[in-house]
């Protein structure tokens, strides 16, 4: 099993990890295993606190009405606090798991923080019945996330030298890829006849997308000129050092963004900002002028000079 949770002497929690290993066996992916862990390490820690709690032994007992009450109380009082999204997928977590041990829902307080809600008879049929169910949640804000401006996407888009990684950026930008859907771009994805890619997204959805020109381009310039021989499956993989030609990884990726962000002065660059930037452009009105000046800037034309590199040239034009 990829993740296991321990105390800290080192011995195994059994149940949590057992729950962790049925999720596994039910498809989950290793980045929500993961998630799941430390939701469940968190609980653990927290309840290993509680009077008269044997983290090693699961029991319903154990759970009183006010547990997921105090639960949520003792995350408002962390420092830092945790946002209200953190703090309602450890609730979901803590009702998914006595669920799945004791085929039940977790007890409810008195109080009126529970939802009622039908569900199907054990036995398959008939009529449903109605259930009650703990759901204390806290209230998320909206998130406005303001998208980056051409001044700041054109400084950000000029501190790149690679054709590796415009063509990183260039499909964040002009596609609105996520940054794990980049590196899980293998090179069979690829459909430069048709002008699309094949996406894996979250939740294992696979959507194929058109690949504008520009970005073209970049990819053929990148898999011609830059790309070691190698026998990965992945698109992007790294240049040089001792992972030279193996496939890159997400803190490589945070590592090359942080250095550029730090040499634009542009720290509002991530590329989460990108696939919103991406969206921002396909609006109609004064945005499609926005859209032109993008696809001005990726228009890069690619030489070798003297078999050591290549050099760059941004495209001038409107």
């Amino acid at each position: 099993m990829p993740f296991q949770v321990m105390d800290e002497t080192g011995r195994e929690i059994e149940w949590a990890n057992r729950f962790l290993d049925i999720q596994r066996v039910s498809g989950k992916e290793p980045l929500t295993l993961r998630s799941y862990g430390y939701q469940l390490l968190h609980f653990i820690r927290w309840w290993s606190r509680q009077p008269g709690v044997d983290v090693h032994r699961l029991e319903a007992s154990q759970f009183t009405e006010s547990t997921l009450i105090d639960y949520v109380r003792a995350q408002l009082e962390e420092q830092p606090k945790p946002s209200p999204e953190n703090i309602n997928m450890r609730s979901s977590m803590l009702r998914r798991l006595f669920r799945f041990f004791f085929h039940d829902d977790l007890p409810h307080s008195p109080f009126l923080i529970q939802r009622r809600y039908w569900r199907r008879s054990p036995l398959g049929y008939g009529r449903r019945c109605a259930a009650n169910v703990a759901e204390l949640k806290q209230k998320v804000p909206q998130r406005v996330i303001v998208p980056l401006s051409v001044e700041q996407v054109e400084r950000f888009w000029s501190s790149f030298h690679t054709a590796r990684d415009l063509a990183i950026v260039g499909l964040m930008l002009l596609n609105g890829l996520r940054s794990r859907e980049v590196l899980g771009l293998k090179l069979a994805d690829l459909d430069f006849r048709a002008s699309q890619v094949r996406v894996h997204g979250k939740g294992r959805k696979i959507r194929i997308l058109p690949l504008p020109p520009e970005t073209i381009q970049l990819l053929k310039c990148y898999l011609q000129t830059e790309r070691p021989l190698t026998n990965a499956a992945e698109i992007f993989v790294s240049l040089k050092g001792r992972a030279r030609g193996r496939a890159m990884t997400p803190a490589g990726l945070r590592s090359l963004f942080r250095r550029h962000r730090a040499e634009t002065a542009a720290p509002e660059a991530n590329p989460h900002r990108f696939r919103h930037y991406a969206e921002f452009r396909t609006m109609p009105s004064k945005i499609r002028l926005i859209q032109r000046k993008a696809a001005t800037m990726a228009c890069c034309q690619c030489e070798r000079v003297g078999g050591l590199g290549i050099v760059w040239r941004t495209a001038t034009g409107s």
